[in-house]
């Protein structure tokens, strides 16, 4: 079943979508989009090793779907020789396997490119870490008699597209599918999965980003050629080189997104003033599964560094926790860095190459910190309030997401082109005349 725009305009119209399904308020996270559901992990959810639910993030290009488990089933079929049905009982006797592991979006830290890039504005919270369960899909792949001459694995979620976007499917290596630590999931954190993070069963690729760990799957295609779907072919692909900032690059110059880089976030002081005394300077750090070696501290823009503890708690995929005591010399304006680095010799950037979709952002970015006796608020800007919606914006960028989504774009005009025009292949209605004055209301509002 495909939902089309004018069917969820109108089930939102007569009160027949739940109302859980849109929340005005989900606490503990950040709400960036109320629908689809895209929430962020604030800063404090950084002091755990293992992310609790209401810290967790959740990230989706559809709606959740609710999967009822007395009617579910994995298929399993393909380049194989005996195509298999599971049941979630069927998984749950074969040899158990738990990872702790980061899970974390490509586009975490998108905000921070210049110049902005289309997409969700994620911070630093589109990323958890946890415990996985479940039989290592090795397993599941060789009882369905994978053939040789297999090369990717696609993976078909429950989650229904809307109009004409395409279905979300995604192919991982059959090597990374081999891979021992790979899993296909039904417990998150020694219970079942909850719904919004793929119940029953979810894709588990320690190490790399969390586009290729595929919710609620139901279907496992083995493949002795390349995919050509959307989410491989165009979207999650990044630049084969460095290009100059604000370049569009043709999807053929460009690779998939897999292995996370390695990273790390400050999480105290938790905004920008402390008062004079000590400070306790502490976050996490992770990378695609080689180990987090060290965090350098710097509080003085990166002059100078000091060497952070790290926390007991590891795990080969698991983010590490780190903290440094400080003390300010004196009263002032601090800029603090914390900078990663792993066993492969990998080490966090001061900055990095831009690329056209805002992925794998990982530079040590600046925290300004105010040391003064005196507390310093944040200051509070408003937001300018855009104008009158023009005729057809409504029906044509409301009924799939909330405003939320568009407010938080900050477009070039070749930018904001380009997104309607792909809205439009998705499904977007609108009548003769309205685009333009559509794209001229959002290259005026929500501009760079």
């Amino acid at each position: 079943m495909r939902l089309t725009r004018r069917t969820v305009f109108l089930m939102s119209a007569a009160g027949l979508v739940r109302r859980s399904a849109f929340p005005a308020e989900k606490p503990g996270l950040i709400i960036n989009s109320a629908r689809p559901k895209d929430y962020e992990m604030p800063l404090e959810g950084f002091r755990d090793w293992i992310t609790p639910e209401e810290h967790f993030f959740v990230r989706n290009h559809h709606y959740t779907p609710e999967v009822k488990l007395e009617s579910w089933s994995l298929r399993v079929d393909g380049v194989v020789g005996n195509a298999a049905t599971f049941s979630l009982d069927d998984l749950k006797k074969m040899p158990r396997q738990s990872v702790v592991a980061v899970v974390e979006c490509a586009g975490n830290g998108r905000v921070f490119y210049e110049p902005h890039v289309a997409g969700m504005q994620w911070k630093y919270g589109s990323v958890a870490n946890a415990r996985w369960t479940g039989v290592r899909l090795a397993d599941v792949l060789k009882k369905a008699g994978i053939k040789d001459s297999a090369t990717e694995i696609l993976f078909d979620g429950e989650d229904v597209p809307i109009s004409t976007m395409p279905k979300f499917q995604r192919t991982i290596t059959v090597k990374k599918a081999l891979d021992p630590d790979t899993l296909l999931a039904y417990e998150w954190n020694g219970r079942a999965i909850p719904m919004e993070h793929g119940f029953p069963l979810r894709l588990i690729a320690p190490g790399w980003a969390s586009d290729s760990w595929v919710k609620w799957v139901k279907h496992i295609e083995v493949l002795d050629h390349e995919f050509d779907g959307f989410w491989m072919k165009t979207a999650y692909r990044h630049p084969l080189k460095p290009v100059p900032p604000g370049t569009s690059v043709p999807p053929d110059q460009m690779v998939p997104v897999t292995d996370l880089s390695v990273k790390s976030v400050i999480a105290t002081p938790a905004g920008n003033w402390a008062a004079p005394g000590r400070v306790k300077i502490s976050g996490a750090a992770w990378s695609n599964g080689s180990e987090i070696t060290g965090v350098d501290v710097s509080t003085d823009g990166g002059q100078s560094w000091k060497a952070a503890a790290l926390g007991r708690d590891k795990a080969k995929y698991a983010w590490r926790l780190w903290e440094l005591d400080w003390t300010p010399p004196q009263e002032g304006n601090y800029k603090l860095l914390a900078r990663a680095k792993d066993s492969f010799g990998n080490t966090q950037p001061l900055e990095q190459p831009w690329n056209p979709s805002g992925y794998l952002w990982n530079v040590a970015a600046p925290k300004e910190l105010v040391v003064s006796r005196t507390e310093v608020k944040p200051e509070t800007i408003s937001a300018a309030q855009p104008g009158p919606h023009p005729p057809g914006y409504d029906a044509a960028c409301l009924t799939c997401h909330g405003e939320d989504v568009i407010r938080m774009q900050r477009l070039n005009s070749g930018q904001w082109d380009r997104e309607v025009a792909k809205m439009v292949n998705w499904g977007a209605q609108m009548k003769p005349g309205q685009k333009d004055a559509i794209v001229e209301y959002l290259k005026s509002n929500f501009r760079q």
